[in-house]
């Protein structure tokens, strides 16, 4: 895949432009890496915490076999949360400029 950056309607030089946005893809594949961190290890407190891992209470979860503790949910989020933060580390790993 190809991103076309259009400069025409700026007059910042390109080298500036291309400066920031490698800052800002930097500091977005930073951030991104943190929360999918923060994400893992929730999830691991919860393995930890259930003798199970995330995969097993997903299905368990999904299938209604757990019940309504608030606590599943809060592990169910971390695990969606997990999930997205995984797959955009993945993206912008793979950005190159």
């Amino acid at each position: 895949m190809e991103i076309i950056l259009n400069t025409s309607q700026t007059t910042y030089d390109l080298n500036d432009v291309r400066s920031a946005l490698r800052a800002a893809l930097r500091r977005e594949t930073v951030l991104a890496h943190s929360r999918r961190k923060a994400f893992e290890r929730t999830c691991r407190d919860y393995e930890d915490q259930f003798s199970i891992t995330t995969e097993q209470f997903l299905s368990d979860f999904e299938a209604g076999k757990l019940g309504d503790d608030l606590m599943y949910f809060d592990w169910y989020a971390a695990k969606r949360g997990f999930d997205l933060w995984d797959r955009r580390t993945k993206i912008l790993d793979g950005v190159s400029m």
